[in-house]
């Protein structure tokens, strides 16, 4: 058992790391910082591709007026319908 202790306490000692240097400190950082800026491009183009498909899509979040509807008197009636401009549905 005492042996089984000591391998066990020599395996624990063999995972502790020696601390890293300021070199290997910055090429993480640097590593962490690429790997962020390629996902924030990846989002970029997705947002991009977005933007050109509502803009392409007219949904692009322009303001939309109400139009108003312009109530027609007989007179302007009898004109269309003499022209020829009514639509019939059946």
């Amino acid at each position: 058992m005492e042996e089984e202790k000591k391998e066990v306490k020599e395996d624990q000692k063999e995972e502790v790391q020696a601390p890293k240097s300021l070199y290997e400190k910055t090429n993480e950082a640097v590593e962490r910082q690429e790997a962020a800026n390629k996902k924030t491009e990846e989002l970029l183009k997705r947002q991009e591709e977005l933007y050109a498909n509502q803009k392409l899509s007219g949904t692009a979040g322009g303001r939309i007026e109400d139009q108003e509807v312009k109530a027609e008197t007989p007179q302007e009636y009898k004109d269309r319908v003499m022209k020829g401009d009514v639509e019939y549905s059946n």
